[in-house]
């Protein structure tokens, strides 16, 4: 196993059975066809899977009053792809992934880094099991999840948008592209948002969907909600 793979398992208390499923969960399609082996998309799949049971079950075992609803709203910003990305930088593993010479610059896209922690958690799952893969996320993201109940900011901009915008206009926001710049590896994109015809504000991020929570968020400061 390259020793970069070896080092990082090691400092996120890792330790492997089968070592060939967490290189695998490194490497990206772009390699994998480059190179005509396994990539990390069906890890991916499966890491989805496991991360959201046992996410539910932390809620509903930790937070025993809180009602469906907002364990959903937990649940939903604990996975998804903004909180995955932040969790791949904390443990730093973006030097670990292998890509091909085209997509070198991958370890810099959001998208990337949240499939592969999706990667890694099918592969910790299958490797050593839910109690293993539970006491990784114990120590990770669990504690994350914490922080936002007790800070009540589990609901994103666009969710906090769209509950205003139905019940005060019965009007559900729409985003639409307004421009995108950059080289391919490491775009910019800008979108705007919508009530009907008029449009509200514009955000940038380096996906569109991190373009839509910035345009959301200008939204919330502009009706001041």
């Amino acid at each position: 196993m390259p020793e970069n793979i070896r080092h990082f398992l090691s400092s996120v208390n890792i330790q492997p059975k089968n070592i060939s499923l967490y290189e695998t969960a490194f490497t990206h399609k772009s390699f994998g066809n480059e190179k005509k082996i396994d990539n990390n998309e069906r890890l991916e799949f499966l890491g989805d899977a496991v991360l959201e049971l046992l996410v539910t079950e932390f809620l509903y075992k930790t937070f025993p009053d809180l009602q469906e609803g907002i364990m959903t709203a937990l649940r939903s910003s604990a996975v998804r792809k903004e909180s995955l990305a932040n969790l791949a930088r904390v443990i730093q593993f973006g030097s670990v992934i292998k890509f091909s010479k085209g997509e070198r610059h991958g370890h810099k896209k959001e998208y990337i880094l949240a499939n592969t922690v999706e990667a890694l958690i099918g592969a910790l799952y299958l490797d050593r099991g839910l109690r293993e893969t539970k006491k990784f996320l114990a120590e990770f993201l669990f504690p994350e999840i914490v922080r936002a109940e007790s800070k009540k900011n589990y609901i994103g901009p666009k969710s906090r948008l769209q509950e205003w915008a139905q019940a005060e206009k019965q009007i559900t926001p729409t985003y639409k592209l307004v421009s995108s710049f950059g080289p391919d590896h490491s775009k910019t994109f800008s979108m705007a948002i919508y009530l009907e015809q008029e449009k509200i504000a514009e955000g940038t991020g380096n996906s569109k969907q991190a373009a839509e929570q910035a345009a959301a968020a200008n939204a919330l400061l502009i009706f001041k909600i």
